[in-house]
């Protein structure tokens, strides 16, 4: 793969794109998707940095979920605001993780990632669910560094 851009076609992020907004239907947590090639930080500290840099830090309950994937890294990160680590167990992410994983594994990146946004999205619903007055706090587009 020369580009980040190589790794999802355009239909392919319009359908993670989807997938964001119909998690975040049931939820006032926020979901956002970072792709790059590669990081020369450990993977957590990068998602940290990308995490700061997209302002995902600036929803009014602390409950934004960042999925950070290093594609040339076959690496990847959940990655939880603080307002989320106050009220869930300290697995919560694992089983995101491991739908991911299992998808990763067999080359469905594109599924990998929609089925851990819309795992995201139901595992947010039970501590953050959506109410009247919600607002989309950030973009929903995929990020790519």
């Amino acid at each position: 793969m020369s580009k980040v851009e190589d790794f999802l076609s355009v239909q392919e992020e319009q359908e993670i794109v989807s997938a964001i907004r119909q998690a975040e239907l049931n939820t006032s947590g926020e979901i956002r998707v970072h792709i790059e090639k590669s990081t020369t930080l450990s993977h957590y500290d990068r998602a940290l940095e990308v995490f700061s840099t997209l302002k995902m830090y600036n929803t009014k309950q602390e409950n934004a979920v960042l999925i950070y994937v290093a594609v040339e890294d076959h690496k990847f990160v959940v990655y939880g605001d603080k307002g989320i680590d106050t009220v869930v167990p300290k697995n919560f992410w694992d089983i995101t993780k491991n739908t991911m994983q299992e998808q990763f594994k067999k080359g469905n990146f594109k599924q990998g990632i929609i089925e851990g946004v819309l795992k995201a999205g139901e595992e947010l619903k039970e501590h953050f669910p959506w109410q009247t007055g919600d607002e989309d706090e950030l973009s929903n587009e995929i990020s790519k560094g």
